[in-house]
């Protein structure tokens, strides 16, 4: 019997997806330039990390468990030498965090490729068994190594015309980087649903999930990559190709909201301005008599200051966030576990007690953590507590690309904003309305996708999605 590593369900929030990298430059460092790219692209993926670079027309992979200063030092870097090099960060959203599953995926079904992807195949398990039809193994459980196999095992020339022939046939979301012995090609589904941008590093070019990956290694942001479009890094430069045309743009509305990071750019706007501008907006809809407004740390920063200037509410640190709290993997004991949410924050009496709070968050999912927040900040003196979350209530799971609880799992299932506020305790609750967000972002649900909060699925028939273990459903993966 196969086991299959998975995290465990008690946890609370959308899991971050992926963060992809790309760079074709010749006479640099380019397996530290990917480094630092995943450096700042980690907040995306926790799970596991991977650079694949090459040299000679050799290609060669590391990736391992772990954040990407666990993985990599200065001997495995020294390791990687090349021209061009790929970088992954990953949270599971298809397949499992064993192993095999970890990216960058390196085959050689007939070309030899490496190849790093974020996102989530919607017709995984057909693509997965006409490939076995035709003889080809898997090592592991991921979409991600479909695409793979699909471009290694085609038989065209350049890998330009094989992604050009693939790409219609994967349905879903993909912003996905993949090298070969001569080109770095970056392509993004059709309906541009993960983001994924292109820069310039002097004469060079890269690409990245977000422009602060840009910023880390000195590159120049550029412009996104076009839905449905096709980038490739060579010795020639910089070539694109439009490969899928008309098709309804549907980017992530929640990369908005908190899962880019907000020194990044998205449509021209930084994410910081924006999600100031989400807690203006989120004064605006629910004003509320308090003394003091307070963010949940980090995530809810940007909103808390949006929210405090237009307010005019003073604004302090009431809640202090451990950071590292992610980076220890040892379970802390029964003695440990009755202290629960203080192993990631801890609130200040000296700050909150006596005070009517407002806590401004960007999301409330399952609820496990808002409510013990709520109380803990009672605890410690609050006299009221008041939610402000700078989203509207989340209703339903993502198939493209985030790993969210079920439907029946959330809070905000079945009951009313009035009935949420019961469950977590809290003296009232107010989540943004869906119009004062895309008011925050300046563009319009006609753009986007927004299918956790509104149930519509730009996509298609959310039941004829794969979950996040289907392909471990019907495959037999051999023990590492």
């Amino acid at each position: 019997m196969t086991t299959f590593e998975r995290f465990p369900t008690d946890r609370d929030g959308p899991r971050d997806e992926c963060g992809v990298f790309g760079v074709y430059a010749p006479g640099h460092d380019v397996s530290r330039l990917a480094y630092f790219a995943l450096y700042a692209l980690q907040h995306r993926g926790q799970e596991s990390a991977g650079i694949a670079t090459c040299e000679g027309g050799h290609i060669t992979t590391l990736r391992d468990a772990g954040l990407v200063s666990q993985v990599f030092d200065e001997e495995k870097l020294r390791a990687l030498e090349g021209d061009m090099a790929i970088g992954h960060v990953r949270y599971s959203t298809t397949g499992g965090g064993s192993w095999e599953n970890a990216q960058p995926v390196w085959r050689d079904d007939g070309r030899e490729v490496a190849l790093a992807h974020n996102g989530n195949l919607t017709n995984a398990v057909e693509l997965w068994g006409e490939l076995k039809e035709r003889g080809i193994a898997f090592r592991g459980t991921s979409d991600s190594e479909i695409i793979a196999a699909l471009l290694s095992s085609h038989g065209g020339k350049l890998i330009e015309d094989a992604v050009e022939e693939v790409m219609p046939r994967l349905e879903g979301a993909y912003s996905t980087v993949v090298m070969t012995k001569h080109a770095i090609v970056a392509f993004r589904d059709p309906h541009g649903i993960r983001p994924l941008s292109l820069g310039r590093l002097g004469e060079r070019f890269v690409v990245a999930s977000e422009s602060c990956a840009f910023d880390i290694i000195g590159a120049e942001l550029m412009r996104e990559v076009h839905p449905g479009e096709l980038v490739s890094l060579t010795e020639r430069g910089l070539e694109t190709r439009q490969v899928v045309k008309g098709v309804r743009r549907s980017t992530c509305v929640f990369e908005h909201i908190y899962f880019s990071r907000p020194d990044s750019r998205m449509d021209g706007v930084v994410l910081q301005q924006a999600r100031g501008r989400m807690g203006e907006i989120l004064w605006r809809e629910a004003p509320v008599d308090a003394d003091l407004v307070i963010s949940v740390p980090d995530s809810g920063n940007p909103a808390a200051a949006g929210f405090a200037r237009a307010s005019g509410l003073p604004r302090d640190d009431g809640l202090i966030k451990n950071r590292y709290v992610a980076r220890t993997f040892i379970q802390p004991g029964q003695e440990l576990r009755k202290h629960g949410l203080r192993l990631k924050f801890n609130p200040l009496p000296e700050i909150v007690a006596g005070q009517r709070i407002v806590v401004v968050d960007d999301s409330i999912v399952r609820g496990n953590t808002t409510r013990q927040i709520v109380g803990m900040l009672r605890k410690a003196g609050a006299r009221e507590v008041h939610m402000r979350i700078s989203a509207p209530p989340i209703r339903n799971p993502c198939h493209y690309g985030v790993d969210m609880s079920t439907r029946e799992e959330m809070i905000a299932h079945g009951r009313t904003v009035e009935e949420i506020a019961d469950e977590l305790d809290a003296d009232s609750l107010a989540y943004l309305s869906m119009e004062g967000v895309y008011e925050a972002i300046g563009s319009g649900p006609e753009d986007h996708c927004d299918a956790c909060f509104s149930g519509h699925y730009p996509l298609g028939d959310p039941e004829e999605a794969n979950g996040k273990f289907a392909l471990e459903e019907i495959a037999v993966v051999p023990a590492s």
